[in-house]
C-alpha cells in the first residue's frame, strides 16, 4: 500500500498500487490501497480467464497488486488486477518510438514485445540502412531495440516498426561503396512483401486457410534463403 495518501484527484489510469482485499462479494472486491477511501474491482477484472467466483482468486486480507482502470465521476476509484499494456491500441501511431524485446528471429525479419496486445514486427529492410543478408547478423532473440512505429492495423492487429528510421543516413561516400559492391536484387524485395503478406493473412485466417497460407510463408522463406545464398551481383560498367 502507499505510504503517503495520494488525493484522488492525481490518480491517472494505469497507476500500480499495493492493495489489501478488505471486503468480498458476488460481483468483486473491495480494496484498500492506502487512500481515505477504499477502491473496487470487478470480477471480470480479477483474472485474464473467466473467473466463476471471487474467493476462486482473492481472500479477504489478501495483499494483492493493482492497476487503476478509472476514476468515475463520482469519485470512485475502478481497478484491475490485470496489468496493464505498456501500449494501447489507441497510443500507438506512425512516428512513436517505442523499445521493446526481440522474441523470434526469422528470415524476413524480427517479433519484437514492445508491451502492446500484439507482438510487432520489423521487416529487414527496415532493420538498417546497411545490407544485411539475415536478421541475425544484427540482433538476436532476447535484445533491447529502439524503433519507430511505421504502421499500425488494429483490424488486421499487425504492427510494423523500423529500426533504420532512427539511424542516422549513411555518409554519401559510403553509400557509393556499397552500391558499387552489390547491386540490390529486385526479386529479394519482391519476395520480402509476399512474406509479409502471407504472414498477414495467417495471423487472421484459421483452419486450412491458415495452413495453406503458413505454408506459403515457409516456401517463400526457403527460397529467399536460397536467392540470399548465391554471391551478390556486382554493377555492370
Amino acid at each position: 500500500m502507499a505510504d503517503t495518501v495520494t488525493p484522488v484527484t492525481e490518480i491517472k489510469r494505469k497507476m500500480h498500487f499495493k492493495g489489501r482485499i478488505l471486503k468480498i462479494t458476488t460481483a468483486g472486491a473491495v480494496v484498500d490501497i492506502g487512500l481515505d477511501k477504499p477502491a473496487i474491482i470487478h470480477i471480470s477484472q480479477l483474472s485474464r480467464e473467466p473467473v466463476r467466483r471471487v474467493e476462486d482468486v482473492v481472500q479477504v486480507g489478501q495483499e494483492v497488486d493493482v492497476w487503476v482502470r478509472r476514476v468515475t465521476s463520482k469519485g470512485i476509484i475502478e481497478l484491475t488486477m490485470i496489468e496493464p499494456y505498456k501500449w494501447e491500441w489507441r497510443e500507438l501511431k506512425p512516428g512513436v518510438v517505442v523499445n521493446g524485446r526481440v522474441v523470434k528471429v526469422l528470415n524476413s525479419g524480427i517479433e519484437v514485445d514492445i508491451g502492446a496486445p500484439v507482438l510487432a514486427f520489423v521487416p529487414i529492410a527496415e532493420m538498417s540502412h546497411a545490407y544485411i543478408r539475415h536478421p541475425s547478423d544484427l540482433v538476436q532473440e532476447g535484445d533491447e531495440i529502439e524503433a519507430k512505429v511505421i504502421e499500425v492495423n488494429r483490424r488486421r492487429r499487425r504492427i510494423r516498426l523500423s529500426m533504420r528510421a532512427l539511424e542516422a543516413l549513411p555518409k554519401a561516400e559510403e553509400q557509393e561503396k556499397d552500391e558499387e559492391a552489390r547491386v540490390p536484387l529486385p526479386m529479394e524485395a519482391a519476395l520480402l512483401r509476399a512474406i509479409e503478406e502471407a504472414r498477414a493473412k495467417a495471423a487472421n485466417s484459421t483452419g486450412q486457410a491458415r495452413e495453406d497460407a503458413l505454408a506459403r510463408v515457409q516456401e517463400l522463406e526457403r527460397i529467399l534463403r536460397n536467392l540470399r545464398g548465391q554471391p551478390a551481383r556486382t554493377a555492370l560498367n
